[in-house]
């Protein structure tokens, strides 16, 4: 059974700084990029930020750059979300997902599984 647990999100005020982890089971990691989506209040789904398979590339959208780090640990099934500098507009709930396609990794249509999201709040 695939499963995508995200974890480590919470209230901090802005300039906090939070890590996420994506927990993957249910399939090898290492064939799949792994990408970060937000969904704010009364908004759409958002690209954050996205990894090829190795780690090697990785995409940001232009809000996020300099201040989010997304990496990935193949051998623990593991993805991050460093977030640094946070700020209100950041106040989303943010969903791991995981891809075999071959479209552009900021396309959400592209992923094939989704975790159940977690939500971060940034007061100001």
């Amino acid at each position: 059974q695939v499963q995508l647990v995200e974890s480590g999100g919470g209230l901090v005020q802005a300039g906090d700084s939070l890590r996420l982890s994506c927990a993957v089971s249910g399939f090898t990691m290492d064939n799949y990029r792994m990408g970060w989506f937000r969904q704010g209040p009364g908004r759409e789904r958002d690209f954050v930020a996205g990894i090829d398979y190795s780690g090697n590339s990785t995409y940001y959208t232009d809000s996020v750059q300099g201040r989010f780090t997304i990496s990935r640990d193949n051998a623990k099934n593991l993805v991050y979300l460093q977030m640094n500098s946070l700020k209100p507009e950041d106040t989303a709930v943010y969903y791991c997902a995981a891809t075999t396609g071959f479209g552009h990794i900021k396309n959400m249509h592209v992923y094939n599984f989704w975790g159940q999201g977690i939500r971060v709040t940034v007061s100001s």
